[in-house]
């Protein structure tokens, strides 16, 4: 077997942001209305507007344009007023203008016709509580369903006005079942776990996982010279599988064209084709090509256009995930590109790959005042990406090993956390309020635990003589172990952790992640991810309480 060099994802530091409490409810309203231009279709063209966050001096809103006719209509225009005190702040995936109280939006040229049945979906986030608009028409049919206004009513004349720059390429709508409330479960697959870790593209079938999974990354691809290189191309394409080994049953042969763990995903999509693979390229160890890779994106974009899109597993993925570990700021290797540089790659990523192909990103969750989310103009870079991946996870752990102990992935603040901002929740809230839509934030959980040892405090906060044993590395160990070897004895923050001998623990357990899901449909948030496959039991205990938790 051949020896891993690096761990990419698990060495992630620091992260986090302040909070803002969202309420969250789903405000149906404003549908149907006949569309002039085809009035011999069946059915109507209708709006809905949906409240997706609501904290009192600001709000955000999903509205969702639907094709109810049998024809297919080529643009969408969609005027409504709002009340006094509540005005549009930014918007994405549309072109808003405004004269007064009264707003007139366009779809995006980029989004394409509106095919019968489809539906085109874009947000904004204004100031005030949610309240309903009023007069709304959508092609000049009210949205209601009801008539539309009078041909001889004046339409106000829209002044513009400078909403948050939107895209200029698109942001594809998904097409995964996902959760049956359509909500993302997202997993890693880490390339080197077919060596030490034995765990293989069929181990994610036969746990169960595959079926619950809407999206597996597959990490992690190089960023040399600030080009998408192969990260292992052995595991990658290499590696033959015997038939016990192979999803399908059918050994690989010699000659055959491709093999390794790309064949392997492209059996795994036979079997399950809701599922999407894509390829994430960086991660801790492999993050310092981005920084070349700003300097000329375009040539980036093509690099990585021309790996994923090789004829030999073309079919294989789904898209691209960029995990800068970190723009603008350090992690292994120290970044300045500036604060548009992020943005900057993701734009030309989405110009090279078009509509249909999905661009992802993991990015740092430190919110902490002046943090790695400060540092970056994530919300700009978001608005091309079909979703953000904070990761919250690795806020705390024996990489201080002195301690103070702490778990590694609080969803909250508590009395004595060493750092302020250092939790999912301040992170999220951070972003919501820099503009990034709660539906395009996906919420990190580990599959894995952080731990001390020399510790004599079952509190958090203990001091610690170094890291606990691990299993592949000091201060790390897998869920699927330390369920059984340190289980659980008390919670902090949303999260748990262990005492057990010298031992202090932090991991997230079924019912911990429970709570953690509950929490992010309350955020409206658009689902879930988790660093990585192999860190759960053989029977999926983990992903399945996040696939539960989401219903």
């Amino acid at each position: 077997m051949r020896p891993r060099f690096h761990r990419p994802s698990r060495r992630r530091r620091a992260l986090a942001a302040t909070a803002i409490a969202a309420v969250t409810g789903v405000i149906a309203a404003l549908v149907a209305a006949s569309l002039p231009t085809a009035a011999t279709a069946a059915g109507s063209l209708t709006a809905t507007f949906t409240s997706t966050g609501d904290w009192g001096t600001g709000h955000e809103v999903s509205v969702k344009v639907n094709n109810g006719t049998t024809a297919s209509i080529p643009t969408w225009t969609l005027e409504f007023d709002l009340p006094s005190g509540v005005q549009i702040t930014s918007s994405w995936d549309a072109d808003v203008t405004r004269s007064g109280n009264h707003y007139r939006v366009t779809g995006k040229s980029w989004a394409g016709a509106l095919a019968p049945g489809a539906t085109q979906s874009w947000g904004y986030v204004a100031s005030g509580a949610f309240k309903q608009p009023t007069g709304c028409t959508v092609n000049g049919g009210a949205c209601t369903g009801g008539p539309g206004p009078s041909p001889t009513s004046p339409t106000p004349t829209p002044t513009p006005t400078t909403p948050k720059p939107t895209p200029t390429t698109p942001t594809p709508t998904p097409t995964d079942p996902g959760t049956p409330s359509g909500q993302k479960v997202v997993g890693y697959f880490a390339e080197w776990g077919v060596y030490g870790r034995n765990y293989h593209v069929k181990n994610i079938d036969t746990s169960g996982s595959a079926s619950k999974l809407t999206h597996i990354l597959y990490a992690f691809g190089n960023t040399t010279g600030g080009r998408c290189t192969i990260g292992d191309s052995y595991a990658d394409y290499d590696k033959a599988y015997t038939a016990a080994e192979s999803v399908d049953g059918v050994a690989d042969t010699w000659d055959q064209p491709l093999r390794g763990s790309f064949n392997q995903l492209r059996e795994l999509k036979k079997k399950y084709p809701h599922l999407k693979v894509i390829w994430s390229f960086g991660g801790w160890t492999w993050s310092g090509g981005f920084t070349q890779a700003a300097q000329n994106p375009a040539a980036f974009a093509e690099s990585c256009y021309n790996l994923v899109e090789d004829p030999r597993w073309a079919d294989v993925f789904d898209g691209i995930d960029v995990d800068w570990e970190y723009p603008n700021a350090c992690g292994l290797s120290c970044d300045s590109s500036g604060p548009q540089a992020f943005n900057n790659v993701v734009t030309a990523l989405r110009n090279k790959f078009g509509s249909k192909a999905l661009v992802t990103a993991a990015i740092t969750a430190d919110g902490s005042n002046g943090g790695k989310i400060d540092a970056t103009d994530y919300a700009t870079a978001a608005q091309k990406l079909d979703w953000i991946m904070p990761m919250t996870y690795d806020y705390f752990g024996a990489f201080n090993p002195q301690g103070p102990t702490a778990p590694h992935s609080p969803l909250t603040s508590y009395p004595g956390i060493p750092q302020a901002g250092f939790n999912s929740a301040d992170a999220v809230a951070k972003l919501k309020a820099k503009g990034v839509p709660s539906s395009k934030i996906l919420l990190g959980i580990g599959f894995y635990g952080r731990g001390w040892n020399g510790v004599s405090q079952t509190a958090p906060g203990g001091s610690a003589t170094g890291p606990a044993p691990g299993t592949y590395e000091q201060g790390i160990e897998d869920y699927k172990v330390l369920k059984n070897r340190c289980p659980a004895t008390g919670t902090v923050g949303g999260t748990a952790y262990a005492k057990c001998g010298s031992e202090w623990w932090s991991y997230d357990t079924p019912s911990t992640i429970n709570g953690k899901m509950s929490w992010a449909k309350s955020q409206g948030l658009g689902g879930a991810f988790f660093w990585e496959l192999s860190g759960d039991t053989t029977n999926g205990e983990l992903i399945t309480a996040i696939n539960n938790g989401l219903k």
